[in-house]
């Protein structure tokens, strides 16, 4: 593509029973709702570590609340903590902890934190994307093979690129008209100058009788790559630096190119105007509409570009003004050349680059764009449209997937060819995830429950409510991971890991939440709320141990948080040793935890307490029965019953 790389540089780059009994009824249900204790676990979680007591467990549940609602700072602080405790955690905790270090600033250590995950996870994606760069080229293999591509009978021996739809029509850039002896050509270039011709295109999208467009647009100096609006009456299109009749260059004595605007009027283009943002010291090029037509999206490599050519985009205003050039970022743009974009009314971005990995020259690249317009996701279309040489241009009619691209490969007629194309497959196929949210204890459904995607990379999707049965369904990619984040108020934030089929279909993906409220009334064990089976005590002894004081300081804090509350202090024992022995120890350890719990500032009036030795086995693990060690274990425990509220 020697003469439209020359081209290009001017260009930068070619660029969610009876009324009695049912009183009767209501009247249990708000005894019942009033004789509840709430207790918030996490605030008696945060309250005992600022105390000084430490405990993974702790610190893994204040880590993952903060995180889970993206304060960063707050979940550093506990996953710190956790860290410098242990480090043997399940992996999830090395990458929270090293998302969180990044979200503040710490990079450095959140790098050496997630080439931990790496290490321990051998073949997590997330740790792949974070370490290594995308296998490019087995990308490009998945791509391919979703199109049928034939050269055009348009073509001539010259340059033919960069077309775009006019009503029945495709307008196209050619560098075919030799004209007379007078004719000039492109010094770069070695061609006559590019004008714009038009095709008829029949039912198949089949390409015939060119001829030359508009005189007003077409001049002495190059033309190429237009966009017209839907109803065919406004165009933007590429020309040099040259308008009535007059030709500019920037300081190194160089036309370059700008954007212009036509309209049409009487069936005639007339008010060529170039547009407000272009520049004699840049170029601007290639212009295409959102679906919307209220953004227009360029090529240029004006001040502050991050390579030879980005693309941006600009406002069109109801005023007819134009807002401020927006480069598209660093997802999109690359030290090398992105040019030639084409927005589908699908929400995608196809341009052309050699800064991604590709072919070789210029490959076609597509990316979705979000609601703001910005986009994401950039994939190669794959090696039926890109090949070692440059590849670029490619537009899309959507509804019946025909289109056409430019090329300079092998086997065409000219410099740069213009070929068709239809889609057989679309790349990005779509996948439902779907399910219902239910209580873990009780099954329950649990609608009004915020469902979140986010991708692999922590990066947030998009989200969802369930509905009044509990379902929830979102529309994703396929062959990708998610982390899939549900919220409901009064249960624990819980997020999942799901793989996606390669395939169209449906991934259904059901929810459990575990309360965070524990609802006690009386008659219940309080120790329960906390997990607590046994207050620890040295062996044959009953001093309170360090392990034993930090489940009795959540015992403590609900105490305190419950003014009303009454506490029955039960101790239990296995069956080894005698019953004597076991009833006086189970009896002196039941003391020490009433004394404990009277220490630090409880009315001894609100605890009674008694040990029951081996008296209340839950199990046949008697004295003479054969039992394993967890059996015995079941018959020691600590209760701590609700007896008033």
């Amino acid at each position: 593509m020697k003469n439209s790389i020359l081209f290009y540089f001017a260009l930068i780059s070619v660029f969610s029973f009876h009324c009695t009994a049912q009183q009767n009824q209501i009247a249990t249900a708000d005894k019942q709702y009033r004789n509840y204790a709430y207790v918030d676990a996490i605030k008696t979680y945060e309250r005992i570590a600022n105390k000084g007591y430490k405990s993974d467990d702790v610190f893994k549940k204040l880590g993952n609340a903060y995180y889970f609602n993206s304060q960063y700072e707050d979940a550093a602080k506990w996953y710190q903590q956790l860290f410098a405790m242990t480090k043997n955690v399940e992996p999830e905790y090395f990458y929270r902890y090293a998302q969180s270090l990044k979200a503040t600033g710490n990079t450095d250590k959140a790098t050496e934190i997630l080439e931990e995950f790496n290490h321990r996870t051998h073949g997590d994606l997330r740790a792949k994307l974070l370490t290594e760069d995308r296998d490019y080229l087995s990308q490009i293999k998945a791509n391919s093979g979703r199109y049928n591509i034939n050269n055009t009978d348009i073509n001539s021996k010259y340059s033919d690129y960069g077309t775009a739809f006019y009503l029945n029509k495709i307008v196209f850039t050619s560098a075919r008209d030799t004209g007379n002896f007078m004719q000039r050509k492109h010094k770069w270039t070695g061609e006559y100058f590019t004008n714009l011709y038009t095709a008829d295109l029949d039912e198949n999208f089949n390409p015939a009788n060119v001829k030359k467009f508009d005189k007003k647009i077409n001049t002495k100096f190059h033309e190429a790559t237009p966009v017209f609006t839907k109803d065919g009456s406004t165009v933007y299109f590429t020309r040099n630096n040259y308008n009535h009749g007059k030709k500019r260059k920037d300081a190194n004595n160089t036309t370059l190119v700008k954007i212009y605007k036509a309209t049409l009027k009487d069936n005639k283009w007339n008010d060529v105007t170039e547009l407000p943002f272009n520049s004699d010291s840049y170029s601007t090029a290639h212009p295409t509409l959102s679906a919307d037509e209220k953004t227009l999206y360029f090529a240029s490599d004006m001040p502050g570009g991050k390579g030879q050519s980005d693309l941006y985009k600009v406002a069109l205003n109801y005023d007819g003004t134009f807002g401020k050039p927006i480069n598209l970022g660093k997802e999109i743009n690359t030290e090398g050349k992105e040019t030639f974009p084409y927005i589908t009314n699908e929400n995608e971005l196809y341009f052309a680059s050699d800064g991604h990995p590709g072919l070789g020259g210029l490959d076609v690249f597509v990316a979705k764009l979000d609601e703001n317009g910005n986009p994401k996701d950039v994939q190669n279309v794959g090696a039926d449209i890109n090949s070692p040489k440059d590849d670029f241009a490619y537009i899309i009619d959507t509804p019946s997937r025909n289109g056409f691209y430019s090329s300079n490969k092998e086997g065409g007629n000219g410099n740069d060819d213009i070929y068709k194309f239809l889609e057989t497959k679309k790349l990005l196929c779509k996948q439902e995830l779907y399910g219902v949210i239910t209580d873990q204890e009780t099954g329950i459904i649990l609608p009004k429950t915020k469902v979140s995607l986010f991708n692999s990379e922590a990066e947030f999707i998009t989200s969802t409510v369930s509905d009044t049965l509990g379902n929830y369904s979102l529309e994703i990619e396929c062959g990708k991971d998610y982390n899939v984040r549900a919220e409901k108020t009064d249960y624990h934030t819980k997020e999942l890991l799901v793989t996606v089929g390669e395939f169209t279909g449906r991934t259904n993906l059901p929810i459990a939440l575990e309360s965070s409220k524990c609802k006690v009334v009386v008659g219940d064990d309080l120790g329960k709320c906390f997990g607590i089976k046994m207050i620890y005590f040295d062996l044959d002894k009953s001093n309170i141990t360090e392990a034993a004081a930090l489940d009795l300081e959540k015992i403590l804090d609900v105490l305190n948080e419950n003014p009303n509350m009454k506490l029955d202090i039960r101790s239990h024992t296995d069956s080894r040793a005698t019953k004597e022995y076991n009833l006086n120890l189970s009896e002196r350890r039941a003391e020490s935890t009433i004394k404990w719990l009277v220490k630090n500032g409880i009315n001894k009036s609100r605890l009674t307490g008694k040990g029951y030795g081996e008296s209340e086995l839950v199990n046949g693990c008697s004295d003479g029965v054969k039992c394993s060690e967890a059996e015995h274990q079941m018959n020691r425990r600590s209760e701590f019953i609700v007896t008033a509220l």
